[in-house]
Protein backbone atom coordinates (compact mmCIF):
# COMPACT_ATOMS: atom_id res chain seq x y z
CA UNK A 1 0.00 0.00 0.00
CA UNK A 2 0.88 3.62 -0.71
CA UNK A 3 1.92 5.82 2.40
CA UNK A 4 -1.13 7.91 2.72
CA UNK A 5 -0.04 11.44 2.14
CA UNK A 6 1.08 14.29 4.63
CA UNK A 7 -1.09 17.23 5.24
CA UNK A 8 -1.03 20.03 7.03
CA UNK A 9 -3.98 21.28 9.56
CA UNK A 10 -5.49 23.70 6.46
CA UNK A 11 -5.30 20.52 4.46
CA UNK A 12 -7.61 18.62 6.03
CA UNK A 13 -9.78 21.24 6.63
CA UNK A 14 -10.20 21.23 2.67
CA UNK A 15 -10.95 17.48 2.86
CA UNK A 16 -13.31 18.22 5.11
CA UNK A 17 -14.96 20.91 2.54
CA UNK A 18 -14.77 17.92 -0.16
CA UNK A 19 -16.62 15.60 2.01
CA UNK A 20 -19.70 18.10 2.66
CA UNK A 21 -19.63 18.52 -1.06
CA UNK A 22 -19.95 14.95 -1.60
CA UNK A 23 -22.39 14.77 1.43
CA UNK A 24 -24.39 17.10 -0.16
CA UNK A 25 -24.44 15.53 -3.95
CA UNK A 26 -24.83 11.73 -1.93
CA UNK A 27 -28.61 13.11 -0.89
CA UNK A 28 -29.67 13.89 -4.20
CA UNK A 29 -31.15 10.76 -6.00
CA UNK A 30 -29.53 10.98 -9.33
CA UNK A 31 -26.34 12.97 -8.10
CA UNK A 32 -23.56 10.59 -7.53
CA UNK A 33 -21.18 11.37 -4.47
CA UNK A 34 -17.92 9.29 -6.37
CA UNK A 35 -18.42 12.00 -9.11
CA UNK A 36 -18.35 14.76 -6.51
CA UNK A 37 -15.29 13.20 -5.67
CA UNK A 38 -13.70 12.71 -9.04
CA UNK A 39 -14.22 16.62 -9.49
CA UNK A 40 -12.27 17.58 -6.41
CA UNK A 41 -9.33 15.10 -7.26
CA UNK A 42 -9.52 13.22 -4.61
CA UNK A 43 -11.13 9.96 -5.86
CA UNK A 44 -8.28 7.68 -6.60
CA UNK A 45 -7.02 8.38 -3.08
CA UNK A 46 -10.73 7.51 -1.61
CA UNK A 47 -10.67 4.19 -2.93
CA UNK A 48 -6.74 3.66 -1.96
CA UNK A 49 -7.55 5.10 1.67
CA UNK A 50 -10.89 2.43 1.58
CA UNK A 51 -8.95 -0.14 0.57
CA UNK A 52 -6.35 0.40 3.44
CA UNK A 53 -8.28 -1.05 5.70
CA UNK A 54 -7.30 -4.89 5.13
CA UNK A 55 -6.97 -8.37 6.17
CA UNK A 56 -3.27 -6.94 7.33
CA UNK A 57 -4.75 -4.12 9.39
CA UNK A 58 -7.53 -6.24 11.21
CA UNK A 59 -4.22 -8.88 12.33
CA UNK A 60 -2.76 -5.99 13.53
CA UNK A 61 -5.25 -4.41 15.65
CA UNK A 62 -6.54 -7.62 17.14
CA UNK A 63 -2.90 -8.09 18.36
CA UNK A 64 -3.63 -5.21 20.44
CA UNK A 65 -1.13 -2.85 18.09
CA UNK A 66 -2.47 -0.20 17.86
CA UNK A 67 -0.65 2.40 16.70
CA UNK A 68 0.85 0.35 14.15
CA UNK A 69 -2.56 -0.45 12.74
CA UNK A 70 -3.06 3.11 12.31
CA UNK A 71 -0.01 3.51 10.40
CA UNK A 72 -1.39 0.84 8.05
CA UNK A 73 -4.81 2.67 7.06
CA UNK A 74 -5.58 6.64 6.06
CA UNK A 75 -7.75 7.37 8.84
CA UNK A 76 -6.75 10.73 9.08
CA UNK A 77 -8.29 11.50 5.31
CA UNK A 78 -10.93 9.41 6.08
CA UNK A 79 -12.01 10.98 8.96
CA UNK A 80 -11.51 14.24 7.75
CA UNK A 81 -13.89 13.38 4.65
CA UNK A 82 -16.55 11.44 6.81
CA UNK A 83 -16.65 14.36 8.99
CA UNK A 84 -17.86 16.21 6.16
CA UNK A 85 -20.08 14.16 4.60
CA UNK A 86 -21.60 13.91 7.89
CA UNK A 87 -21.79 17.85 8.87
CA UNK A 88 -23.91 17.98 5.19
CA UNK A 89 -25.83 14.80 5.72
CA UNK A 90 -27.41 15.96 8.72
CA UNK A 91 -27.82 19.44 8.01
CA UNK A 92 -28.85 19.17 4.13
CA UNK A 93 -30.82 16.39 3.91
CA UNK A 94 -34.59 18.22 5.61
CA UNK A 95 -33.77 21.11 3.28
CA UNK A 96 -32.96 19.03 0.27
CA UNK A 97 -36.13 17.02 1.23
CA UNK A 98 -38.32 20.18 1.05
CA UNK A 99 -36.45 21.73 -1.91
CA UNK A 100 -37.46 18.07 -3.78
CA UNK A 101 -40.82 18.45 -3.08
CA UNK A 102 -41.69 22.13 -2.98
CA UNK A 103 -39.16 23.11 -6.36
CA UNK A 104 -38.06 20.36 -8.23
CA UNK A 105 -37.43 21.96 -11.21
CA UNK A 106 -35.43 24.65 -9.56
CA UNK A 107 -33.02 22.04 -8.25
CA UNK A 108 -32.84 19.38 -10.53
CA UNK A 109 -31.53 22.11 -13.22
CA UNK A 110 -28.74 23.33 -10.81
CA UNK A 111 -28.07 19.69 -10.58
CA UNK A 112 -28.27 19.11 -14.66
CA UNK A 113 -25.74 21.71 -14.47
CA UNK A 114 -23.05 20.04 -12.36
CA UNK A 115 -23.37 16.63 -13.75
CA UNK A 116 -23.20 17.64 -17.29
CA UNK A 117 -20.00 19.78 -16.43
CA UNK A 118 -18.79 16.51 -14.37
CA UNK A 119 -19.19 14.59 -17.35
CA UNK A 120 -16.98 16.61 -19.60
CA UNK A 121 -14.17 16.72 -16.82
CA UNK A 122 -14.28 12.99 -16.18
CA UNK A 123 -14.22 12.32 -19.85
CA UNK A 124 -11.21 14.61 -20.09
CA UNK A 125 -9.16 12.84 -18.09
CA UNK A 126 -8.55 9.66 -20.26
CA UNK A 127 -5.07 9.62 -22.36
CA UNK A 128 -6.73 8.96 -25.78
CA UNK A 129 -9.86 8.27 -27.18
CA UNK A 130 -10.11 5.19 -28.99
CA UNK A 131 -12.43 2.75 -30.56
CA UNK A 132 -12.53 0.98 -27.26
CA UNK A 133 -13.02 3.42 -25.34
CA UNK A 134 -15.85 4.94 -26.95
CA UNK A 135 -17.56 1.53 -27.01
CA UNK A 136 -17.22 1.65 -23.29
CA UNK A 137 -18.39 4.88 -23.09
CA UNK A 138 -21.76 3.89 -25.20
CA UNK A 139 -21.61 0.99 -22.75
CA UNK A 140 -22.06 2.85 -19.76
CA UNK A 141 -24.24 5.49 -21.19
CA UNK A 142 -26.47 3.03 -22.18
CA UNK A 143 -26.76 1.02 -18.64
CA UNK A 144 -26.87 4.40 -16.70
CA UNK A 145 -30.29 5.37 -19.44
CA UNK A 146 -32.30 2.22 -19.10
CA UNK A 147 -30.86 1.77 -14.91
CA UNK A 148 -32.05 5.49 -14.27
CA UNK A 149 -35.88 4.56 -16.27
CA UNK A 150 -36.10 1.78 -14.04
CA UNK A 151 -39.51 1.58 -11.77
CA UNK A 152 -38.73 2.02 -8.20
CA UNK A 153 -40.46 -1.30 -6.42
CA UNK A 154 -41.69 -1.55 -2.97
CA UNK A 155 -39.43 -3.44 -0.50
CA UNK A 156 -39.47 -5.19 2.91
CA UNK A 157 -38.79 -2.94 5.70
CA UNK A 158 -36.90 -5.77 7.22
CA UNK A 159 -33.56 -5.19 8.92
CA UNK A 160 -32.09 -7.68 6.80
CA UNK A 161 -32.70 -5.63 3.68
CA UNK A 162 -31.76 -2.41 5.40
CA UNK A 163 -28.40 -3.91 5.46
CA UNK A 164 -28.53 -4.76 1.85
CA UNK A 165 -29.86 -1.68 0.66
CA UNK A 166 -26.66 -0.02 2.27
CA UNK A 167 -24.39 -2.28 0.68
CA UNK A 168 -25.58 -2.17 -2.68
CA UNK A 169 -25.94 1.79 -2.47
CA UNK A 170 -22.34 2.50 -1.19
CA UNK A 171 -20.97 0.15 -4.15
CA UNK A 172 -22.98 2.54 -6.38
CA UNK A 173 -22.69 5.63 -4.46
CA UNK A 174 -18.75 5.48 -4.80
CA UNK A 175 -19.05 5.33 -8.85
CA UNK A 176 -19.31 8.79 -10.57
CA UNK A 177 -22.60 8.71 -12.37
CA UNK A 178 -23.83 6.16 -10.41
CA UNK A 179 -26.28 7.51 -7.53
CA UNK A 180 -26.46 5.53 -4.66
CA UNK A 181 -29.33 7.42 -3.26
CA UNK A 182 -31.11 6.67 -6.76
CA UNK A 183 -30.19 3.22 -6.19
CA UNK A 184 -31.99 3.65 -2.51
CA UNK A 185 -34.95 4.86 -4.53
CA UNK A 186 -35.02 2.04 -6.69
CA UNK A 187 -35.10 -0.41 -3.28
CA UNK A 188 -37.78 1.61 -2.24
CA UNK A 189 -36.03 3.00 0.68
CA UNK A 190 -35.10 6.23 -0.04
CA UNK A 191 -37.68 8.07 1.10
CA UNK A 192 -37.16 5.36 4.47
CA UNK A 193 -33.62 6.32 5.00
CA UNK A 194 -33.96 10.45 4.71
CA UNK A 195 -36.44 10.00 7.36
CA UNK A 196 -34.69 8.03 9.66
CA UNK A 197 -31.99 10.25 9.23
CA UNK A 198 -34.04 13.25 9.94
CA UNK A 199 -36.20 11.75 13.09
CA UNK A 200 -32.46 10.18 14.20
CA UNK A 201 -33.76 6.68 14.37
CA UNK A 202 -30.42 5.51 15.14
CA UNK A 203 -31.22 2.12 15.04
CA UNK A 204 -32.23 1.84 11.56
CA UNK A 205 -28.93 3.91 10.97
CA UNK A 206 -26.74 1.69 12.59
CA UNK A 207 -28.09 -1.12 10.13
CA UNK A 208 -27.66 0.77 7.21
CA UNK A 209 -24.26 2.16 7.99
CA UNK A 210 -23.15 -1.68 8.79
CA UNK A 211 -24.10 -2.48 5.45
CA UNK A 212 -22.68 0.29 4.06
CA UNK A 213 -19.17 -0.84 5.66
CA UNK A 214 -19.73 -4.52 4.04
CA UNK A 215 -20.58 -3.18 0.66
CA UNK A 216 -17.13 -0.62 0.25
CA UNK A 217 -14.97 -2.73 1.65
CA UNK A 218 -15.76 -5.51 -0.64
CA UNK A 219 -16.48 -3.43 -3.53
CA UNK A 220 -13.22 -1.23 -3.64
CA UNK A 221 -11.12 -3.99 -4.25
CA UNK A 222 -12.38 -4.56 -7.81
CA UNK A 223 -12.58 -0.98 -8.41
CA UNK A 224 -9.30 -0.31 -7.25
CA UNK A 225 -7.87 -3.14 -9.53
CA UNK A 226 -9.64 -2.21 -12.49
CA UNK A 227 -8.19 1.71 -12.09
CA UNK A 228 -4.81 0.27 -11.15
CA UNK A 229 -5.01 -2.29 -14.47
CA UNK A 230 -7.35 -0.61 -16.99
CA UNK A 231 -7.66 2.64 -16.04
CA UNK A 232 -8.53 4.15 -19.27
CA UNK A 233 -11.35 1.62 -20.12
CA UNK A 234 -12.36 2.13 -16.38
CA UNK A 235 -12.46 6.05 -16.98
CA UNK A 236 -14.32 5.51 -20.16
CA UNK A 237 -17.05 3.35 -18.39
CA UNK A 238 -17.42 5.72 -15.65
CA UNK A 239 -18.18 8.74 -18.25
CA UNK A 240 -20.67 6.64 -19.85
CA UNK A 241 -22.68 6.52 -16.44
CA UNK A 242 -22.68 9.99 -16.38
CA UNK A 243 -24.04 10.53 -19.31
CA UNK A 244 -26.55 8.00 -19.18
CA UNK A 245 -27.80 9.35 -15.50
CA UNK A 246 -28.15 12.96 -16.94
CA UNK A 247 -32.10 11.13 -18.13
CA UNK A 248 -32.82 11.25 -14.33
CA UNK A 249 -31.37 15.35 -13.54
CA UNK A 250 -33.35 16.38 -16.57
CA UNK A 251 -35.46 19.27 -14.78
CA UNK A 252 -38.80 18.87 -16.36
CA UNK A 253 -40.80 15.49 -15.82
CA UNK A 254 -44.33 14.31 -16.50
CA UNK A 255 -45.53 11.68 -13.95
CA UNK A 256 -47.40 8.83 -14.96
CA UNK A 257 -47.67 6.67 -12.04
CA UNK A 258 -47.46 7.11 -8.54
CA UNK A 259 -47.60 4.95 -5.20
CA UNK A 260 -48.39 5.55 -1.84
CA UNK A 261 -46.05 4.94 0.76
CA UNK A 262 -46.16 3.13 4.55
CA UNK A 263 -46.47 7.16 5.37
CA UNK A 264 -49.18 7.87 3.20
CA UNK A 265 -47.11 10.05 0.77
CA UNK A 266 -47.72 9.91 -2.87
CA UNK A 267 -44.32 8.76 -4.18
CA UNK A 268 -43.99 9.00 -8.02
CA UNK A 269 -42.76 5.67 -9.83
CA UNK A 270 -42.90 6.57 -13.23
CA UNK A 271 -41.52 9.64 -15.14
CA UNK A 272 -40.90 10.97 -18.82
CA UNK A 273 -39.03 13.54 -19.25
CA UNK A 274 -40.33 16.68 -21.31
CA UNK A 275 -39.85 19.80 -22.84
CA UNK A 276 -41.20 23.01 -20.61
CA UNK A 277 -44.62 24.38 -23.11
CA UNK A 278 -43.77 27.75 -23.03
CA UNK A 279 -40.58 30.10 -21.63
CA UNK A 280 -41.65 31.92 -18.18
CA UNK A 281 -39.86 32.95 -15.53
CA UNK A 282 -39.29 29.40 -13.50
CA UNK A 283 -37.69 28.68 -17.21
CA UNK A 284 -34.95 31.39 -17.33
CA UNK A 285 -34.31 30.60 -13.15
CA UNK A 286 -33.53 27.06 -13.91
CA UNK A 287 -31.38 27.61 -17.12
CA UNK A 288 -29.34 30.44 -14.76
CA UNK A 289 -28.73 27.30 -12.07
CA UNK A 290 -28.07 24.71 -14.47
CA UNK A 291 -25.27 27.17 -15.56
CA UNK A 292 -24.65 27.95 -11.98
CA UNK A 293 -24.03 24.23 -11.24
CA UNK A 294 -21.78 23.92 -14.05
CA UNK A 295 -19.59 26.83 -13.43
CA UNK A 296 -19.71 25.49 -9.53
CA UNK A 297 -17.88 22.45 -10.75
CA UNK A 298 -15.44 24.15 -12.74
CA UNK A 299 -14.72 26.43 -10.00
CA UNK A 300 -14.56 22.77 -7.67
CA UNK A 301 -11.86 21.16 -10.13
CA UNK A 302 -9.74 24.38 -10.57
CA UNK A 303 -9.56 24.72 -6.81
CA UNK A 304 -8.70 21.01 -6.22
CA UNK A 305 -6.33 21.83 -8.86
CA UNK A 306 -4.41 24.90 -6.71
CA UNK A 307 -4.79 22.39 -3.63
CA UNK A 308 -3.09 19.48 -5.45
CA UNK A 309 -0.38 21.87 -6.28
CA UNK A 310 -0.18 23.51 -3.13
CA UNK A 311 0.44 19.54 -1.13
CA UNK A 312 2.72 19.15 -3.89
CA UNK A 313 5.02 22.14 -2.77
CA UNK A 314 4.46 21.12 1.01
CA UNK A 315 5.60 17.69 0.18
CA UNK A 316 8.36 18.85 -1.26
CA UNK A 317 9.46 21.32 0.89
CA UNK A 318 9.54 18.59 3.66
CA UNK A 319 12.13 16.43 1.72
Amino acid sequence: MAAAKKRSLWGYFGITLRGICMGAADVVPGVSGGTMAFILGIYEELIEAIRSFNFRFIKTLLSFQFKQAMDLVSWRFLGALVLGILIAVLSLARVLAWLLENKPVLIWSFFFGLVLASVLIVGRNLERWNLPAIAWTALGTLGAYFLVGTVPVKTPEAPWFIFLSGAVAICAMILPGISGSFILLLLGKYAYVLGAVNERNFLILSIFAAGIVFGITSFVRLLSWLLRKHRDLTMSLLTGLMLGSLRKVWPWKRTVATIVDSHGQIIPVSQVNILPSHWSVEVTTAVILAWVGFMVVLCLEFWAARQKVHDRGLKERAR
